[in-house]
């Protein structure tokens, strides 16, 4: 099996799993029936034997695919040697059951459609108990794994060496629909959808949030990105995944592929600040971090399960190859136990930026945010392992330490703004301390330029955040050279950002990696607000240019191969095209927008 693009996926969503479906009309990836549970296709990680369930004309050509516009359902227009056909892919929601819907209906000549079915729980290990189950509207198709139960309803397919197969023919006009609903297999067999109805529900629940956030002048990528990011935000919970993946390689062929399925704190509170600025900011999030570390706050920990859980240790799967042979595929994630110090300073932004649009403090959440604070003074002398998560040596970050500044300039901004209560003096000490401390040894005089850590003079993509946590201007001489030194040493030939210097060892880790989608967009920030507006625009375009048809990035791109990288669709990456495209915006003196993320 050659395996797609990443950029050739589609992604289904219903705010608890996301499927990606292949422009082949393959569902490769699907974990049942929330995010971080195990995989029953895995394709994606393996080949169809892993499971995958394809349905698609017979010796049909895509013509196109799209979004029906602010929703992710997915329409794919097909044409084949005697006709052409529409399939229709979306996910419906419900409480207590996860369904993927697939439409296919013949809009010319006459078509044959060809379904493949293979189901493969435990990430492609398990065979299932499949058994057929007589129903008033017919015979449906039911199988079971442990507590997974899976059941099949439309005409249904032939079982065939351990996999389900059929072939049903279509004439202009006609179609064909199957839906394939999860629930708890301890329970009874659910009802029966109707397809119409749900696909009719479906596009008003995307279109009306869609069309409630603010937008005023900006790009359609904006409005798609914070799509993503709302289709990776746990209906339930509130907590938000990174991506919906795990283990697509950062370096094709390599070793460094990571579960990103879990809620980072990072990235959270960077995609609620990405949120707040287009009127979209909610409490649920705050609301989620209030129970993940609820009676832990003294241990505090850079990532949690999608429902606040603490995570069970990394695993390596050996049964899958790996995307595009890329091993080991691993779930669950070491860096869980790792300290990062600049953790607190992106919740502490995030905090007051709800802050300032609105959302009011209560006894809890401010509570919170001081305990954060003492948990960080507690540790403000140690080493970390830095917003990379290497796996070497701790260092003193540069970046950890400038969002430990701004955790406690978060802290006494509080007070002094809004009139809370805490130990403003405290915080406000710890804030100068740590600025004198950045200068004197984060930043090198006799070179011009901060660096990546107190002991090295290399630099890293993550100073371009310096000015927007307001630790420098934008335009800082320190600043300036700091970014001529990232564009000189980090810049790939296509103009993108890698995050740092792999050959220096700094990781632990062999092989190198692709280029830093985020890193490239907080660099078309930077030149948005030092008027190098031409280079912004251009850096944009060449950015966005790599989402595909659909609008959809993963975490990297690989310059070398031409194509994307990394766990896909990127949380991450999605919240950096949002800030990017807001800095544009301010720049020309549009509306929205903030400088700060």
């Amino acid at each position: 099996m050659t395996q797609p693009r990443l950029e050739d996926y589609a992604l289904l969503a219903d705010r608890r799993t996301g499927p990606l479906v292949s422009r082949e009309g393959s569902v490769d990836w699907l974990c049942l029936p929330r995010f971080a549970d195990e995989a029953v296709f895995a394709a994606l990680l393996g080949d169809h034997g892993n499971g995958h369930w394809s349905v698609r004309p017979v010796d049909g050509t895509v013509v196109d695919r799209s979004y029906v516009p602010e929703t992710f359902i997915l329409r794919t227009r097909w044409r084949t040697p005697t006709g052409e056909a529409v399939c229709t892919d979306f996910m419906a929601e419900h409480d207590d059951r996860t369904d993927l819907v697939r439409m296919v209906e013949c809009t010319g000549g006459h078509v044959d459609i060809e379904l493949d079915l293979v189901m493969r729980f435990d990430y492609g290990s398990s065979v299932p108990w499949v058994h057929r189950l007589a129903g008033d509207a017919g015979e449906r198709l039911v199988a079971v794994s442990g507590p997974n139960g899976l059941v099949l309803d439309g005409p249904l397919p032939h079982s065939v060496d351990r996999h389900h197969a059929g072939r049903y023919p279509l004439r202009a006009g006609e179609r064909e629909c199957w839906t394939l609903t999860w629930f708890p297999s301890y329970r009874p067999v659910p009802a029966r959808l109707d397809p119409d109805a749900e696909l009719a529900l479906t596009a008003t629940r995307w279109q009306d949030w869609s069309r409630a956030i603010a937008l005023e002048g900006c790009r359609p990528e904006v409005r798609r990105s914070l799509l993503v990011l709302r289709a990776l935000t746990d209906r339930d919970t509130g907590g938000i995944a990174a991506a919906p993946t795990t283990s697509l390689p950062e370096d094709l062929g390599g070793v460094r592929n990571w579960d990103y399925r879990y809620c980072w704190l990072r990235d959270s509170a960077l995609t609620i600040q990405a949120m707040a600025t287009h009127g979209a900011a909610h409490h649920e999030w705050r609301d989620w971090l209030l129970r993940a570390i609820a009676g832990d706050d003294r241990h505090l920990r850079i990532m949690y399960g999608l429902a606040g859980e603490h995570l069970g240790p990394e695993q390596e799967l050996e049964h899958l190859p790996g995307y595009a042979g890329s091993r080991p595929v691993r779930i669950g994630n070491g860096a869980a136990a790792q300290y990062q110090a600049d953790v607190v300073g992106e919740v502490m932004m995030a905090l007051d930026r709800l802050r300032r649009v609105g959302i009011p403090e209560d006894h809890f959440s401010w509570s919170l945010q001081r305990h954060l604070l003492r948990y960080a003074a507690a540790h403000v002398d140690r080493p970390d392992q830095g917003i990379w998560e290497i796996r070497g040596e701790p260092q003193s970050f540069t970046h950890s330490r400038v969002m430990m500044w701004a955790a406690f300039d978060r802290g006494v901004r509080a007070v002094e703004d809004f009139g809370l209560h805490g130990p403003v003096e405290h915080w406000r000490a710890l804030r100068d301390r740590l600025r004198a401390e950045v200068e004197e040894h984060g930043y090198r005089a006799d070179l011009g330029t901060f660096t990546q850590h107190y002991a090295t003079t290399e630099v890293d993509a993550a100073l371009l955040v310096l000015p927007q946590c307001g630790f420098v201007a934008w335009d800082d001489p320190r600043m300036l050279r700091t970014v001529a030194r990232i564009e000189a040493e980090l810049r790939d030939s296509c103009g993108l950002v890698r995050r740092y210097r792999t050959r220096t060892g700094v990781d632990g880790l062999p092989g190198d990696e692709g280029s830093f989608l985020i890193c490239s967009f907080w660099l078309v920030n930077q030149y948005a607000h030092t008027g190098r507006l031409a280079e912004a625009d251009a850096l944009f375009e060449t950015l966005v240019s790599y989402a595909g048809d659909l609008g959809l990035l993963s975490e990297e791109y690989d310059e070398t191969a031409g194509r994307l990288a990394g766990n896909y669709p990127q949380a991450f990456s999605h919240l950096g095209l949002v800030q990017a495209a807001d800095g544009i915006l301010r720049a020309r003196g549009g509306p929205g927008g903030c400088d700060e993320l």
